[in-house]
């Protein structure tokens, strides 16, 4: 969908004291022109924020027109190459890290150190080392969130369960839930990368974060007997029936209905999938939340937080406009609607934000803030080079469905680890 959007001069008065957060200082050179902006923010929730942001920023600006086109989530992974290629817009939006590597390599990112050294950014340090390639900074974070186990509460309290602290607990848990008539957790891996959500977790909990970081790197082999140690975990669930079955037919959006209506009991998910639980009917009583229990106790926790980032193409044709909208979204006051509870729901980068009183964001600033001294990761198909990734994440699927092909998966995995890193 494409829209062009200029708002009404209510629209700008009701915006006009966020922009002076956002532009206080030497920013203020009237911008003119057009505004290209192409996101992924293809979710009811971030949709709207996406959307508001766009027309807030156009609204402050008069002499300038804001174009927003907004494409699906899984698409646009696809089609991010030819978009910054032929026409490109002057903003995208894409992730931190690895993930950034191939556009950059290909100059397709625009460099931007010239405003990660301008004292506004100082807020934005802890994530510096992320938006980081050769030296230079490439993009902006504009949200990052935590992932854990999402759980009904009521269903928990049913059957007389506590949130596990342990694999063991986790497992005696499983158990009860499935003698209940349930399944353990609802998962859709249609697009696979949900797997990879399981097995970051697993693998960093049994064999902590340096390692998983290795693995990404490529510097150790997928026959390694210590992924096999994963997979030996991992596949105690899969043979207790843990998950609901036929989840490589559901997307992570079609299989929600299964937490929804009861019939399993918790989904390992990012914190944007509680807007989502919450319009589908399960309020905070019956909604809760636990971090990914220990299963080798001898490694500290490990947490997926992955970073959501904009970036200006190297072909803008308005890079002032692009800067300037870089700081608008990643200036405080903007920092702290975007993420609060009734928007994205997650966490601002900015250090002088506001982090929202909503329950489940206030247990993940906790948690990445004090209970994760393992490391971040940035999640396994941003952590991993896309094409390991994506060979990885079929790999991972595939395990879920046919354990039994352990050896021959991790042969792959292994020949593909080999020709991709060398």
């Amino acid at each position: 969908m494409r829209s062009t959007v200029k708002a009404s001069l209510a629209a700008l008065a009701a915006t006009t004291m966020l922009a002076g957060t956002a532009f206080a200082g030497s920013h203020s050179a009237p911008l003119t022109g057009e505004l290209r902006i192409i996101s992924d923010m293809s979710n009811p929730a971030p949709r709207a924020v996406m959307e508001k942001l766009a027309a807030d920023f156009d609204a402050m600006h008069p002499d300038l027109t804001v174009n927003l086109e907004i494409v699906d989530r899984e698409a646009w992974k696809t089609q991010i190459r030819n978009a910054l290629s032929a026409n490109p817009p002057d903003v995208v939006n894409w992730y931190a890290a690895t993930r950034m590597t191939p556009y950059v390599d290909a100059g397709l990112f625009m460099d931007i150190s010239d405003l990660w050294a301008e004292p506004e950014f100082e807020a934005l340090a802890s994530t510096k080392g992320a938006m980081t390639l050769n030296g230079a900074q490439w993009g902006v974070p504009y949200t990052y969130y935590q992932w854990g186990v999402y759980y009904r509460a009521d269903i928990f309290a049913e059957l007389g369960l506590e949130e596990p602290k342990t694999w063991d607990e986790e497992l005696a848990n499983c158990q009860a839930i499935l003698d209940s008539g349930r399944k353990c957790y609802t998962i859709g891996t249609k697009f696979l990368w949900t797997a990879g959500g399981w097995f970051d977790y697993i693998n960093s909990r049994t064999n902590g974060y340096d390692f998983h970081i290795q693995l990404a790197n490529g510097e150790v082999p997928w026959t390694d007997p210590r992924v096999r140690a994963t997979f030996e975990n991992w596949r105690q669930l899969i043979d207790m029936g843990a998950f609901i079955d036929d989840h490589q037919t559901y997307s992570w959006q079609e299989a929600l209905p299964f937490i929804l209506e009861g019939q399993a009991t918790a989904y390992l998910m990012g914190n944007f999938a509680v807007a989502a639980m919450r319009d589908g009917g399960l309020d905070d009583s019956k909604l809760d939340f636990y971090q990914f229990p220990v299963i080798n106790p001898d490694v500290d926790y490990a947490e997926d937080a992955p970073t959501d980032t904009f970036h200006i193409a190297s072909g803008a044709q308005n890079v002032e406009a692009a800067k300037a909208f870089l700081r608008y979204v990643t200036s405080p006051d903007v920092q702290t609607w975007i993420n609060a509870g009734d928007a994205l729901g997650q966490l601002p980068v900015n250090a002088n934000a506001t982090v929202s009183d909503d329950k489940f964001i206030q247990q993940g600033f906790d948690m990445l803030s004090n209970n994760a001294g393992g490391g971040i990761m940035q999640f396994f198909d941003r952590d991993f080079p896309a094409e390991m990734a994506s060979v990885g994440m079929e790999g991972l699927q595939e395990f879920m469905v046919f354990p039994d092909n352990l050896d021959d998966i991790l042969e792959r995995l292994e020949e593909a680890r080999q020709r991709i890193y060398n």
